[in-house]
């Protein structure tokens, strides 16, 4: 690593630079420290950027590769035999249960990013159009526009790319959100931290996202017929997750992108419930410390049991 130096006007403005090589290619990353610094402040500044951008190049290297490696015989056989446990019988769901199931997930995928929404409110905005009237326009309009959401996942042919994930956040957030539909745009990176500032998320370098994206959908066409579906939707979801490629909203974009996927391959769509959140977001966790899917995948066969219990109840 090495600082850089670059007049502007009567400024001098000092970047840290740093580059590596990543599958074959050299890259360059820089992350500025400041203007007109002196010696000692160039050296504290410095210490805590070199951690920054090692976390980033590790952060970077793991997302590239979904699967860090290609799945052992061992560990595909272990999916399998765990998916064979869930006992998924691939239906397709009837009108009625595809209008349960969407009140469902809108309530529930929601609740889980803090809308306060409820379920019965949630049912009269899509059911009847009626608003609840203590409730903010913005938890309203995202109500209407994940419903929407997963009626286009529904008639789409489309697997994955861009353009579909670009489309997903801005059907969601097309009335809430100024850059719905939008990848993080300059400047603007992800560090998720705890009330102790232990970092428990950072999302990849904002200049890279696009890349790592190609990359998934990539990695996705060239494995979709060698993985099992759930495998399959369970990678995307959480490789999705780990770049972060929105400023917000990315929990959200990145379920329907997991039942598109499902949909895709003939499985049943999930449902992912409040309930359930904390061993969602550890499932993620273990994803993205460990590279371990096993987790998620317990997770979505739960779900499909409860959402099967669902169906019956109707």
């Amino acid at each position: 690593m090495h600082i850089e130096i670059r007049k502007q006007g009567k400024k001098r403005l000092y970047y840290l630079a740093h580059s590596f090589r990543d599958n074959g290619k050299v890259r360059k990353i820089r992350k500025y420290l400041g203007a007109d610094l002196s010696q000692k402040d160039i050296k504290e500044l410095r210490r805590n950027a070199e951690n920054i951008m090692l976390e980033q190049i590790n952060s970077y290297r793991k997302i590239r590769d979904p699967l860090h490696t290609a799945l052992s015989s061992n560990e595909l056989e272990q999916v399998k035999t765990l998916i064979a446990k869930g006992d998924i019988k691939i239906k397709h769901l009837s009108e009625k249960e595809w209008k349960t199931f969407i009140e469902a997930f809108t309530y529930n995928t929601n609740a889980i990013e803090g809308s306060m929404i409820t379920f019965t409110e949630t049912k009269d905005i899509i059911e009847k159009n009626k608003w609840p009237e203590d409730k903010s326009k913005e938890d309203i309009s995202e109500a209407y526009g994940v419903a929407e959401a997963v009626d286009f996942i529904r008639k789409t042919k489309e697997h994955i790319s861009l353009e579909l994930i670009k489309k997903l956040h801005r059907i969601v957030f097309k009335n809430s959100k100024p850059f719905a539909g939008k990848f993080r745009g300059k400047g603007i990176e992800v560090v998720i931290a705890d009330s102790y500032g232990n970092v428990l998320h950072r999302g990849a370098p904002q200049k890279q996202v696009v890349v790592l994206l190609r990359e998934l959908i990539k990695w996705y066409n060239s494995n979709k017929g060698k993985y099992h579906p759930i495998v399959l939707a369970a990678v995307v979801h959480n490789q999705f997750e780990n770049i972060h490629p929105f400023q917000d909203g990315n929990g959200r974009a990145g379920r329907l992108l997991l039942n598109n996927i499902l949909l895709k391959h003939n499985m049943p769509p999930v449902n992912i419930e409040l309930k359930n959140r904390g061993e969602y977001y550890s499932s993620l966790r273990s994803y993205q410390h460990k590279g371990d899917l096993r987790s998620t995948i317990e997770l979505i066969l739960k779900e499909y049991r409860e959402l099967k219990k669902q169906i019956k109840s109707m």
